[in-house]
């Protein structure tokens, strides 16, 4: 599950987590990272807030290798993996299925300048940087084939568009998988 940061990804992830169902924050359980865009090298601890100019020499990325752990440990299970980072298209391969929320840009300013979960959005230029992402995610998203859903509809309703967004996703993928019956003579 993607989208703007903002968007209720965070908030649909522990409702669907308290439902029993596997599910990751990525951003606050080790999968997504700062690192640095000239080095390569991941920011252990990074400032909060963060300074000026930060975005220009940090990139939140996502790591292929836990990702792909991830995949192998749970080869037979749905597991919703929730985060945004800008290598998505790196690792877009290890996915079955991808949901993208989307939110207004007067809902999103609202959501980054008020939440109390983390800090993000609320410097200058991670709000620019947010609503200017904002402005193409579902246009972006729609093209990739994700599944677009309204992330400022209730929360259970939310969940659960997500939820049957993974199993219709799922049962497209059986039958794609599926063997072919035999013919008879």
């Amino acid at each position: 599950m993607t989208g703007t940061s903002g968007a209720g990804k965070s908030t649909v992830c522990a409702l669907l987590k308290s439902r029993g169902r596997s599910t990751i924050d990525a951003d606050w359980e080790g999968y997504n990272h700062w690192v640095g865009r000239t080095s390569g090298e991941v920011v252990v601890d990074p400032p909060d807030p963060v300074p000026a100019g930060w975005l220009d020499r940090f990139g939140w990325r996502m790591s292929r290798a836990k990702i792909e752990a991830l995949a192998a440990r749970t080869p037979d299970e749905t597991v919703f993996l929730c985060g945004c980072v800008e290598n998505e298209a790196e690792v877009r391969d290890l996915f079955t299925h991808v949901v993208c929320l989307v939110i207004d840009s007067e809902t999103l300013r609202d959501r980054l300048l008020t939440r109390t979960t983390n800090s993000f959005g609320k410097h200058p230029e991670e709000l620019v940087a947010s609503l200017e992402h904002n402005d193409g995610v579902e246009a972006t998203y729609r093209a990739l084939g994700a599944t677009i859903i309204d992330g400022t509809r209730p929360l259970v309703e939310v969940a659960d568009a997500v939820l049957a967004a993974a199993d219709a996703a799922h049962h497209a993928e059986r039958r794609r998988t599926a063997p072919t019956p035999r013919q008879t003579r």
